[in-house]
Order: C-alpha cells, then structure tokens, then sequence
C-alpha cells in the first residue's frame, strides 16, 4: 500500500534536531539516494543524476514509509544543501561568454524570465490558484526548473504540497520538452544556432536542455547551455524582488523584526560572487571541475529530498488548475523564447 511522507519540521525543531545531531538519519538516506541517482547517471549518460534523483526520491515516498526521525535531515538536504548548490553554479557562469550572446538575445533572455513570471501568474490567477502555488511554478518554468523552485521556496515559505507539486510538474514538462523542441525546429526549417537558443530560452532545467541540444546538435549545445545559462543569472534579481515583497508583506506584523527575509538572500549573494569570481578567470580548471562535483551532488541531494515530497495523494488533492497552469506556462515561455529567436535572427 502507498505511504506518504510527513511533512517537514518546523525550524525551531529543526536547529534542535541539528544541535542534538537528529540530523544523520535523513541525511544518510539522502546521501544513499544521492549515491544511487549519480550512478544511474553514469550507466545512462544521458539521464541528468539531479532528474534521476527527484524520480528516486518520490518512488522512495510513494513506496515505502519514511520515518519521522528522517524529516529533520530531509528538510536539511532540501533547504540548506540546495541553496548552497545554487551558489555554486555560479562558477558555471562566465560573464563574458552571456555578453557574448549580443545584446538583443540578452534582451529576449531578459523577456522570456520577465514575460514568462507576469504571465504565469496572471494566468494563475485567473484559474484561482494561490500566490505560492503560481510564483513556484512561474520562476521554475521561466527561470530554471527545480533549483529556482526551491529557491523560490526559501525566500517565500510555501507548503510543502504546493513545492512538492511545483518540481513534479517542471520534470514533467521539461522532460517532455526534450524531444519536442528538436523536432519542431526540424520541422520549422531552424538553423542549428536558432534551435539551439530556442532550447535554451525555452525548457526548463539546465540538464533537460544539455539533452535537448546535444540531440540537435554540437553548436545548438554549446549555445543553448549560454542561453540557459543567462536565465540561471536572473534568478538573483527575482530572488531579490521576492525577498523585498516578503519584507514588505511583514513589515506591519509585530514580530517583523525576526521573520522578515534578508533584501538578499545569503545563497544569492554567494551565487553573484562566484559567478564575478569565475569571470575574473584567476581560478584555475581543478578548481571549477571539483566545483562543479560539488554543486552536482548537492543539487542531487536536495532533489532526492524534494522528491521524497512529492506523493501522489498529495498531488491529487491540490486538482488540475496546476497541471493547466504548467501546460500554458510551458507554451507561453516556450513561444517567447522562439519569437525572440526569430526576431534576433540565427
């Protein structure tokens, strides 16, 4: 019979778990399901270990009971350990090679997280959705997938249940953007170039765009993970604008001195640093290789641990209107992106 998961602690109960050391259960299933999501990985190249390691994880949920003494390392692994992934992807970042774009496709970068955000949420709006519900899905869908959903998360405090159904939706979508966008630039008659920056302004995860382009083609590759790349710099800007709403939304509360967010989360600031760091090209290849190992394996962590959020019963319970909200977004962001293409012209 299917078990669900229970919901995290709350943080006073969290920083006792971390004082007292309750950490280690969860974060040794984590680590154990990290283990397991990167050696699939390498049996099938293809397959992104931070994708596998959502699906593990809500197999694992949906399977099998996890027990209560978990929680505190799961809610560890999907809050911390992904915020400190996020920061390190700044060291994939080279400034210079997103100026090197040119200026109109940073525009259309700039209108595909922009446009993409507003729309989303109006159109959540008018299906009824919640405002966490539809700025989750908004910034996954437009900016990049997962990662900025749980990013999202930690500025904004959602439920469980509304990021839980945030990240099934963009894996879901993303992944079947993978094979669509190749084909239907095939059959738009796209220069390789143009696929290539259409996949990067349009699908949602870095690795779900890494497949795409490499099915299209070495340039679109090599292009479409910049482009992907320049979206992945605005989540810093968002994540600000979203920390500056939650201050403001608090700052009439009588406790608002302790519950208001910083104007700039700590991961985002460490994220511009190691990007501007990356881009001064003083550190040496070792260095942004093990970066990247680093980054891979929290990141696959904290999917693991998002995804061992992710049940069925749950996701029933919250209806169609995301399903819908993910459907048009996806359309929306993914129309964008290619009249943006097409008018920079490639």
């Amino acid at each position: 019979m299917t078990k669900t998961l229970a919901t995290p602690t709350s943080q006073p109960d969290q920083r006792l778990a971390e004082s007292t050391g309750g950490l280690v259960p969860g974060l040794m299933l984590c680590v154990a399901g990290t283990g397991l999501a990167v050696g699939v990985s390498r049996l099938i190249p293809a397959v992104s270990p931070l994708l596998v390691g959502i699906l593990l994880g809500a197999i694992a949920a949906n399977v099998y009971s996890i027990p209560t003494r978990m929680r505190p390392g799961i809610a560890f692994s999907a809050k911390r350990l992904l915020r400190l992934g996020v920061a390190l992807l700044g060291l994939q970042l080279v400034f210079g090679d997103i100026v090197g774009l040119g200026w109109g496709m940073i525009a259309v970068v700039i209108a595909i997280v922009g446009l993409g955000v507003a729309g989303t949420m109006y159109v959540g709006r008018l299906l009824g959705l919640g405002w966490h519900q539809r700025v989750l899905i908004a910034c996954g869908f437009s900016i990049c997938g997962a990662a900025a959903i749980a990013a999202t998360d930690g500025v904004v405090d959602a439920k469980e249940e509304e990021v839980a159904t945030s990240v099934a939706l963009v894996v879901v979508f993303g992944t079947l953007m993978i094979p669509l966008i190749p084909l239907t630039s095939h059959a738009l008659g796209l220069s390789e170039t143009a696929a290539g920056m259409w996949a990067g302004g349009a699908i949602h995860e870095v690795a779900q765009v890494v497949a795409a382009g490499g099915a299209i083609g070495p340039t679109a590759l090599s292009v479409a993970v910049v482009v992907k790349l320049a979206r992945v710099l605005l989540l810093a800007p968002m994540m600000a604008v979203m920390a500056l709403r939650q201050r403001r939304q608090l700052a009439a509360r009588p406790d608002a001195q302790l519950t208001r967010p910083p104007l700039v989360p700590l991961f985002v600031i460490g994220f511009i640093g190691l990007m501007l760091l990356r881009s001064t090209s003083v550190l040496p290849d070792q260095v942004i290789a093990v970066g990247k190992v680093v980054q891979t394996v929290l990141l696959t962590a904290s999917m693991f641990a998002l995804g061992l959020g992710v049940r069925i019963a749950a996701m029933r319970s919250v209806g169609i209107g995301p399903v819908i909200l993910a459907t048009l977004s996806t359309v929306w962001v993914s129309g964008i992106a290619l009249a943006g293409v097409l008018i920079v012209g490639h």
